[in-house]
């Protein structure tokens, strides 16, 4: 592959012009032919991941973008992702003054996980964090009501201080290693002061630790997930994280050999941001917000395998667990988006008598999300866990097999609210949105297919990173 191959970038391209083209409609189009614009924005997310599928292998613009396994899994999950976000938040969205805006936000948010998880040069990662990030201020603040101006000010507050953070961190590891590209970066690094490499280490860490919805950046996540609309809220917990991870992946990688404990810092963050995860999930009571706090939960499980980047199972395991979680967590959104009526966990009650597709759904969704087999994230878990074993966390497997069992507190409280008998006195409930269900249903048959089918996903996604 070239050096300057803009035709490898096609994928990105693609999610960058789909949002300008749905913007531009969205200006001009009379509002009841703007559900168009939701048929532009799939058009341009499903042909970015055709185009995905066809591209090559290497590294291109002078080693500062990799197209490698890691790269591949973000422009495959991003964009199917972010298709399901569109549709299932479209009852929400139809015919309002925010539609387009909404997917174009969507479209240029997805370009910033894909370019986020393919940068090997620290300039290219900040750039790629400032695309992902500000269409995440925008989507949460769209909903125009106190608890989502709350939300979408505390989201920007973080971002802006641990994007600093982050930045700083770019600039510290370029003057004591000599370079941004991952290339040359690294053997500067080796011969630098390590009390330097820590601090831009762990500035570096910050940031995407608030993208990823991690401690310490993620008390932005729960009110995101609750105050914001159903499609901001879906799409601020699964995209983003996406890009972030792998992008921790590389960082991690590009400090092997380093005497610097990059290993050991990943691994006390993912330990903290699933034990706060789970902990804070046990006393929810608002569906959203407990889904909120389900993905720094879960986020705490999928930084396991960036600490375990040693073990070579360890990335097709993270891309096996990225994808079952994106699905499983939008199988949850989209029956929350089927029946916006129902918040509080005593509100589900009957749904498993009045909407049996909607409740088959949510216990798939709910079963997943805990690591139950034959899941999809309990294909991600179990490698993820027999990676970080062999990359000698013991310690960290344990405690994460300790919380997985207390997180079904939680996950089977929702299922236990579905199924229980509604009031003789209950009055009639409106009637779910259409497109909510049918994500949910399809979300949920790939979460089992995924499942089922770990093996040779997991062979597909075997591969070297590129730097």
């Amino acid at each position: 592959m070239s050096g300057h191959d803009y035709g490898a970038l096609l994928p990105e391209g693609l999610l960058v012009a789909g949002a300008v083209v749905v913007l531009l409609l969205g200006s001009f189009l009379p509002r009841r032919r703007l559900p168009v614009t939701r048929w532009v924005a799939s058009a341009a997310l499903l042909g970015s991941v055709a185009a995905a599928s066809v591209a090559g292998t290497g590294a291109i613009f002078d080693h500062s973008y990799a197209l490698d396994p890691a790269t591949t899994v973000a422009r495959v999950v991003a964009p199917l992702a972010s298709l399901g976000v569109v549709w299932l938040g479209s009852g929400e969205l139809a015919r309002t003054t925010r539609e387009a805006e909404t997917y174009s936000l969507v479209l240029l948010g997805t370009a910033g996980a894909v370019v986020m998880a393919g940068a090997t040069d620290l300039a290219v990662l900040a750039a790629a964090y400032l695309l992902a990030t500000v269409p995440v201020y925008a989507l949460v603040g769209l909903a125009r009501t106190p608890i989502a101006a709350e939300a979408a000010l505390k989201t920007y507050l973080l971002g802006a201080l641990l994007g600093v953070m982050m930045l700083l961190g770019t600039v510290v590891l370029f003057g004591v290693g000599g370079a941004t590209g991952y290339r040359d970066l690294h053997a500067g690094l080796a011969a630098a002061p390590p009390a330097g490499v820590a601090v831009g280490l762990v500035a570096l860490l910050a940031g995407l630790a608030f993208k990823a919805g991690a401690v310490p950046g993620h008390f932005w996540v729960p009110d995101a997930a609750q105050g914001a609309g159903v499609t901001a809220a879906a799409f601020v917990t699964t995209v983003p994280k996406v890009g972030a991870l792998l992008a921790i992946v590389r960082v991690v990688d590009l400090l092997g050999g380093v005497p610097v404990a990059a290993v050991w810092a990943v691994a006390v963050l993912a330990a903290v941001s699933m034990t706060v995860g789970n902990l804070a999930a046990l006393g929810q009571d608002d569906a959203r917000r407990l889904l909120g706090w389900s993905a720094v939960a879960q986020v705490g499980f999928l930084l396991m395998a960036p600490a375990a980047i040693a073990d070579p199972g360890a990335l097709p395991a993270l891309g096996l667990y990225l994808a079952g979680y994106a699905a499983t967590n939008l199988t949850a959104f989209a029956v929350a988006a089927a029946h916006p009526d129902r918040r509080r966990m005593g509100e589900w009650a009957g749904l498993a008598h009045r909407h049996p597709l909607s409740a088959t759904a949510l216990v798939i969704a709910m079963l997943g999300l805990a690591g139950t087999p034959p899941t999809a994230v309990f294909a991600g878990k179990l490698t993820v866990f027999t990676a970080a074993w062999g990359a000698g966390l013991p310690w960290l497997v344990v405690l994460a097999a300790v919380l997985s069992v207390v997180s079904l507190a939680y996950y089977l409280r929702w299922i236990r609210a579905a199924f229980a008998p509604d009031e003789p006195t209950a009055e009639p409930r409106p009637a779910p949105q259409r497109a909510g269900v049918v994500v949910a249903v399809v979300a949920a048959v790939v979460v089992l297919a995924l499942g089922l089918a770990a093996g040779p996903v997991l062979g597909a996604l075997a591969g070297p990173l590129v730097s």
